[in-house]
């Protein structure tokens, strides 16, 4: 008998590349941690509350009343509904219950996104710093990816004009995600509404990754359907994980017109085959009576940030800005080390305490460590506490 040698396809090969081993700073931390070890984590953005009460009342209410079967491959009318209303409200465009499809995260819906509006080999432009999945979804959809650096020295701030210049003949789409994970920058309305036109006038798509929009700070999140004029190349992405604590409960959406909604509609029915009924419904129910919890967990996070700031701006050779928005303060380590991966991991080895390295999220990141805001007060104190000693310490080691 011959032996079996296993094929796979190129698409799945692409997700084994340079970029897979972006977590192993913090699975080495849980593995230290299943061990026994005293581990502070500082690396996921997984919100450390709990998902409101009354959602989750009504969540079970549901299920009591049997929505546990197949939904519309578009999403169930109860949330498309609610999400157009929201919409509607803050963007001079109305917008359509039809004009929703629902999926299984906001990455998720990314992925569907991409996929019907790309070929493989084909270009798409985006700025970096930039969310660390949008790696995996590009290389396994085999994409041409044309990076923009916004660079740390004007705090990773959107630079319109340089994503202009990086637009060839070959874009086809266009990329941008604010408020901005890992930097919490944000676009200004006024270069939302360029970007757009721009776009538009060379026939192509923009896609704006808007997850983090309820959790801001200092000014309100403009969504890119609000700023611009014309919503004819305009695609616009959100969720609850971050602004509602439900990142378990997998729900995201895609906001678009036109021929782009029959697409991506024929593309979930034929890869998801809807979201489960009680949990849509529960988002709807989420959206329209959140307003309350969302703001404890927004006031929360800027304490959070704060506290952040402030002691990072005490420890001699590391600095950090006060993002605007997002759940992450990015931290510049080039004074005490020679790269943010090597800080790191010798962060971990030294005071089992584990951040995110910057370079997976782009060369200008490359220096720094990403911490996140979703632990309390009192977890971040211990962290920075340890933070502090590892870095004012004689015997550290970080190359």
């Amino acid at each position: 008998m011959t032996n079996f040698t296993p094929r796979f396809s190129s698409q799945s090969e692409a997700l084994n590349g340079e970029d897979a081993n972006v977590w192993a700073v913090s699975d080495r931390a849980h593995e230290l941690a299943d061990k026994g070890e005293d581990v502070i984590f500082l690396c996921v953005g997984d919100p450390n509350f709990d998902t409101p009460e009354p959602i989750l009342d009504f969540a079970r209410a549901r299920l009591g009343v049997g929505r546990t079967h197949y939904s519309p491959a578009a999403g169930e009318p109860m949330l498309r509904r609610a999400i157009a209303d929201i919409e509607s409200k803050v963007s001079p465009h109305p917008c359509n219950p039809d004009d929703v499809v629902v999926f299984p995260g906001g990455t998720n819906a990314i992925y569907g996104v991409l996929a019907c509006l790309l070929n493989p080999g084909e270009e798409i432009v985006i700025p970096e710093p930039m969310y660390i999945g949008y790696v995996p979804i590009c290389d396994a959809l085999r994409l041409s990816v044309k990076r923009v650096t916004c660079p740390a020295e004007t705090d990773f701030a959107f630079d319109i004009e340089a994503i202009k210049a990086t637009i060839s003949e070959q874009t086809r789409v266009v990329m941008i995600n604010t408020p901005v994970n890992p930097t919490g920058a944000m676009a200004t309305p006024e270069q939302l509404r360029e970007l757009a036109a721009y776009c538009r006038e060379r026939n192509i798509w923009l896609v704006c990754d808007e997850v983090y929009s309820m959790i801001t700070f200092a000014h309100r999140h403009t969504s890119l359907r609000t700023a611009a004029e014309s919503l004819d190349n305009i695609v616009v992405v959100d969720g609850l994980s971050k602004s509602h604590a439900m990142s378990g409960w997998r729900l995201g959406w895609a906001v678009a017109r036109g021929p782009l909604i029959d697409r991506l509609v024929a593309f979930a029915g034929a890869t998801i085959f809807g979201c489960p009924q009680f949990i849509q419904e529960a988002a709807a129910f989420a959206l329209e009576f959140d307003s309350y919890f969302v703001k404890q967990m927004r006031d929360a996070y800027q304490k959070r940030r704060d506290l952040i700031v402030e002691r990072i701006g005490k420890i001699s050779g590391l600095s950090c800005y006060s993002p605007e928005a997002g759940m992450f303060v990015m931290v510049d380590v080039s004074k005490v080390s020679a790269s943010g991966q090597v800080f790191a991991e010798a962060l971990l080895d030294a005071e089992r305490v584990s951040v995110l390295p910057g370079a997976p999220f782009g060369s200008s990141s490359i220096n720094h460590v990403r911490l996140t805001l979703a632990a309390d007060e009192a977890e971040l104190s211990r962290a920075l506490d340890r933070i502090e000693h590892f870095v004012t310490s004689g015997n550290r080691q970080v190359g």
